[in-house]
């Protein structure tokens, strides 16, 4: 059955007693994981606390022995594939293998302004992107010293040391749903596809589309785990999951419409229900976005109605 784990947005006013607070609730509840976006800031103001994504992954692999996390995802826009190897090597062997190394090119304009890092257009953004998955892959996998040569990036007999514990280093996802670029690109290099926000008939769609291409890159579709993040409105009722959903959309959706949309809405059953049909699309994994870093009560309630019918 699918496995249900957390994902939070740590630029919504994270701080260090809140990430142990929710790390310890989704260690102890149950849940499959913990992953968490890589930003500077919010995407619009106000600004808000930001605890920095691999020193919180660091912590985390350290007061933590169950759960599997990673980040959703690290920008090579604003991070340097060959430090970023290196954190993550350190950070997986630190946890005894349970890191997800989560990456993306980027898309947050304000951060990149704000912060001074060069953004670039959508087709040089990607070819950027694509040189930091080799690289990364090559320090990773490769026990003797290696090179690359790119546009934006160079390396000469480079070699990661101490080898990472776990061959060939953490699994590396890929997230979006972007057939032109995003799915070629996990086809050619991920671990694992993360899709976002989708319901179940168009996650099956782009899960087909996916396999087709891991077969005509000669790699055998049962190889990449398939997961997705997408939000949640549960309520432990349906009076409290219509309060919810009027209230995040201003009372412009009713539930339906906003499951419609690729999220999970609904009491413990109905969103068991929701599962059971990505399930059937191909999914293996969701990350919940957990928008309330504060309401640790919620993700109690959700995980004892919930994963409990998972088993």
């Amino acid at each position: 059955m699918i496995e249900v784990a957390i994902m939070i947005e740590g630029q919504n006013g994270l701080t260090w007693e809140r990430w142990q607070r929710i790390a310890r609730a989704v260690e102890d509840l149950g849940y499959a994981g913990l992953y968490r976006s890589d930003h500077y800031t919010n995407a619009t103001p106000p600004d808000k606390e930001s605890l920095e994504l691999w020193t919180s992954l660091t912590w985390l692999a350290s007061h933590t022995r169950r759960i599997e996390f990673g980040p959703l995802v690290t920008p090579m826009s604003f991070r340097n594939p060959t430090m970023t190897a290196r954190m993550a090597a350190a950070v997986d062997d630190l946890s005894g293998g349970r890191l997800t190394l989560g990456v993306g090119a980027g898309w947050q304009e304000r951060e990149h302004t704000n912060y001074g890092w060069e953004l670039l257009d959508i087709p040089q953004r990607f070819q950027r992107f694509e040189e930091a998955l080799e690289i990364l892959i090559r320090l990773l996998r490769s026990d003797t010293p290696v090179d690359f040569t790119g546009r934006y990036y160079r390396i000469q007999d480079a070699i990661l040391l101490p080898r990472p514990q776990r061959p060939g280093g953490p699994p590396i996802l890929i997230g979006g749903n972007g057939r032109k670029r995003t799915l070629p690109l996990a086809a050619c290099y991920a671990d694992e596809w993360n899709a976002i926000y989708l319901p179940a008939e168009k996650f099956g769609a782009l899960n087909a589309e996916l396999n087709a291409l891991l077969e005509a890159e000669g790699r055998d579709p049962a190889t990449v785990r398939r997961s997705m993040m997408t939000g949640v409105e549960f309520g432990r009722d349906k009076a409290e999951v219509k309060r919810k959903v009027k209230a995040r959309t201003e009372g412009k959706l009713t539930p339906k419409e906003l499951h419609a949309r690729g999220l999970l809405v609904g009491t413990a059953n109905e969103i068991v229900a929701q599962l059971g049909e990505l399930a059937e699309a191909g999914l293996q994994r969701v990350m919940l976005q957990w928008l309330n870093l504060d309401d640790v009560d919620g993700l109690e309630a959700l995980a004892a109605g919930v994963l409990p019918q998972l088993t």
